[in-house]
């Protein structure tokens, strides 16, 4: 027989959990920051959904179903994959964001099941999780050049977007993520034999980098350097006031030029209009990461090389999107030289 128990309470004890330690990922470790307030975004839609639609979230114990009751939950779990997917498309949402809820979704599940023992079936295995290839925006060289080397046009600018241009061009130079940056300290930069060298542990992979520094982030490094070792060296910054001002840095610098974006829905490419998005309005913390990546493959640094400064692993199937990138723009510049012997005058 049925007994159904509401699933918000679960979910949120399940976030608790995450949050607090007592829930750890599978090699021991602690669940991210980023990854609580993940699921806190996914509860969020949940209540929003339930709410909008009026359609009750509950589990059942499945372990004392009959075939017919066993039957009608499955039923019940493929009516929600399919609403709940519906409300977040109707609401503008795409296929990457709505595959990540439908992930966090999946793991709650294996959650009930794996840490609570709540035997709720294997619905959770409905649930298809959508993937789309979202285009990569990354600085060109010029770009990046532009910004380390115009002291006019640096000058011009306030003292917080001076701040904004040499983090973002310190992390377009190391690759390092938004959140590892803001975690460096002096101890983190070692002079050897007059060369600098920044030693890094990337959070999110746990892998270590070092990462010869180029004269102008030894600079910048040394603006910014504290006296106290333990003290950060850049001070912490919002994601949100940062990506808001890297986007006026942007716009100052004149990057405005019309880029073509397209997103899915359900596996269809649905075109965003040109003339409403310029390349300043995409510039975020990401960019940095991959234009650093980006500009090492483009100028002619092996594949190897680069995964060992970036932590990527051989495996890694995100890294060829960086390496299709970065040949398509070799592919450009090639282009442009033989349309030019291809005129005879």
């Amino acid at each position: 027989m049925k007994k159904p128990q509401p699933l918000i309470p679960l979910f949120k004890k399940f976030i608790r959990e995450s949050e607090t330690g007592k829930r750890l990922k599978k090699n021991g470790e602690r669940i991210t920051k980023g990854s609580v307030n993940n699921y806190r975004f996914a509860l969020n839609n949940l209540l929003k959904f339930s709410e909008e639609t009026n359609f009750e979230l509950r589990i059942c114990d499945t372990s004392r179903l009959t075939k017919r009751e066993y039957t009608s939950e499955k039923n019940y779990w493929k009516k929600f994959y399919k609403k709940f997917t519906e409300y977040l498309y109707k609401n503008g949402c795409y296929d990457n964001y709505v595959g990540a809820n439908v992930k966090h979704i999946r793991t709650f599940f294996n959650y009930l099941k794996n840490d609570k023992d709540i035997q709720i079936g294997d619905f959770q295995r409905l649930f298809y999780v959508r993937k789309e290839e979202v285009e990569i925006f990354v600085l060109s060289p010029e770009q990046l050049k532009f910004l380390i080397h115009n002291k006019e046009f640096e000058d011009e600018l306030s003292y917080t977007l001076k701040r904004i241009k040499d983090i973002f061009v310190f992390g377009c130079t190391t690759g390092l993520r938004y959140s590892d940056i803001f975690l460096l300290t002096n101890k983190n930069f070692e002079k050897q034999e007059n060369v600098w060298y920044l030693k890094i542990k990337s959070q999110k992979t746990k892998t270590y980098s070092l990462i010869r520094l180029p004269n102008y982030a030894i600079e910048i490094y040394k603006k910014y350097k504290t006296r106290n070792a333990k003290e950060k060296v850049f001070r912490h910054i919002t994601l949100f006031n940062f990506n808001k001002n890297l986007k006026k840095l942007g716009e100052k610098a004149n990057f405005t030029k019309s880029v073509s974006v397209s997103r899915e829905r359900r596996g269809k490419t649905k075109k965003i209009h040109a003339n409403k998005n310029r390349f300043c309005d995409k510039m975020s913390s990401h960019m940095m990461r991959r234009t650093a990546i980006t500009t090492l493959l483009i100028l002619g640094m092996p594949e190897h090389l680069v995964r060992k400064i970036s932590g990527h692993s051989s495996a890694s199937k995100s890294f060829n999107r960086y390496v299709h990138y970065a040949q398509s723009y070799v592919d450009k510049e090639i282009e442009k030289v033989h349309s030019k012997l291809e005129d005879y005058f």
